[in-house]
This record gives C-alpha cells, sequence and structure tokens, in this order.
C-alpha cells in the first residue's frame, strides 16, 4: 500500500497550470455531488474515489497515465 501512495505522489510534475486547475475544480465538483445521498451507493463510490482522483492529480501536478503513455512535455517554455 505504501508503494502504491508513493507511486502517486512521486514524479515529475507534467501537467500544465491549466491542466492542473481544470482536474482540481472537476475532482471537487466530482467528489462533492457524489456526497450527495444516493439510491445507487456503487455508483456514489465509484463517483467520489473519480473526484478524488482527478483532485489528486492536480493537486500534484503528476498524472501516471500521462507519464505512462508518453504525454509529457516540456513545462518550462
Amino acid at each position: 500500500m505504501n508503494e502504491m501512495i508513493e507511486d502517486i505522489f512521486s514524479g515529475e510534475p507534467n501537467l500544465t497550470m491549466t491542466e492542473r486547475a481544470v482536474s482540481v475544480a472537476l475532482g471537487l465538483g466530482i467528489a462533492a455531488a457524489a456526497a450527495q445521498p444516493r439510491p445507487n451507493k456503487l455508483l456514489s463510490l465509484a463517483a467520489l474515489v473519480l473526484g478524488v482522483g482527478l483532485a489528486v492529480r492536480g493537486a500534484t501536478g503528476h498524472c501516471a497515465v500521462k507519464a505512462v503513455a508518453g504525454g509529457g512535455r516540456d513545462l518550462t517554455g
């Protein structure tokens, strides 16, 4: 479990500030919507996990999926 957490929070940032802001905003919005009582608890849980994942992605600036796919770009220029 600790290795998974280290993998999520490690790595060079590979998101632009715009990507980070959009990811955090969408993540928090989805997580907030998922927190509302709904008849389908599994769908609410899935939305909560997705929302938190997006918020963490934006907060850390690192997307593991983008890194594996080779979608990183030079963020210095």
